[in-house]
């Protein structure tokens, strides 16, 4: 099998893959951006001792943490359209297409375990930091952007990029709706090519590679910000 093995296809196939590596990596950064935003309003609500922030918040982060990824996507591509339709009452209504619901289910369904990263590394923060903003003068608001979430930021780096590595992995899903992907790229071009061994084995490589560089940089921050 391996002598046989290609790699003109591999390099022909380059341009296509490095398109395909563009676009994984523009949607994990803005599913990264926008499920940290969220998940740090979540972590907010359910620190909260309203049960009217604190209960609804547990409530989202437990269902998209038990379901999978993949079925919030379908969620998003097939059923907008229909609640659309019953919204109009019309027999016709375009969904908002296969990218912006892969970035919206990726950003909601990260936004439930960035919630709980950001809620951990609030808690990290020791009580006596809050008690001495309140002591300044200090609102809850201004307590919390001033002096707990820098120190908790600088807390969860490590932990947030490791879940950022997790999310770039599992942009290989936006297959379902049509997307490409560096994952589908590789597949579109291995099965036109009928070179499946050799696409595939590079796609491992190349995810193995970023993915490992990406593990051992967080391996020295988590060194560098341990306190």
């Amino acid at each position: 099998m391996f002598g046989e093995f290609d790699f003109n296809v591999i390099v022909r196939a380059l341009p296509f893959l490095w398109q395909g590596m563009q676009f994984s990596l523009y949607l994990t950064a803005l599913a990264m951006a926008g499920g940290i935003v969220l998940g740090t309003l979540l972590a907010l609500m359910r620190l909260s001792r309203f049960k009217l922030l604190n209960i609804p918040a547990g409530a989202y982060v437990n269902l998209l943490r038990s379901i999978p990824l993949i079925l919030v996507i379908f969620w998003f591509y097939f059923l907008v359209p229909i609640v659309m339709r019953a919204i109009q009452g019309t027999e016709y209504a375009a969904g908002i297409g296969p990218f912006y619901s892969a970035l919206i289910a990726f950003t909601l369904f990260e936004a439930a375990y960035y919630c709980e990263i950001i809620r951990a590394g609030i808690q990290s923060v020791p009580k006596g930091q809050i008690n001495a903003a309140y002591a300044l003068g200090l609102s809850y608001a201004q307590a919390m952007r001033h002096v707990v979430l820098p120190q908790a930021f600088r807390n969860m780096i490590p932990v947030l990029l490791t879940q950022g590595i997790i999310l770039f992995q599992d942009t290989s899903l936006v297959y379902v709706v049509g997307l490409s992907d560096f994952m589908g790229v590789a597949s579109k071009v291995a099965q036109r090519d009928g070179r499946l061994v050799e696409l595939y084995l590079f796609a491992a490589l190349v995810y193995f590679i970023m993915c490992y560089a990406a593990s051992s940089l967080v391996k020295r921050l988590q060194q560098r910000f341990a306190v």
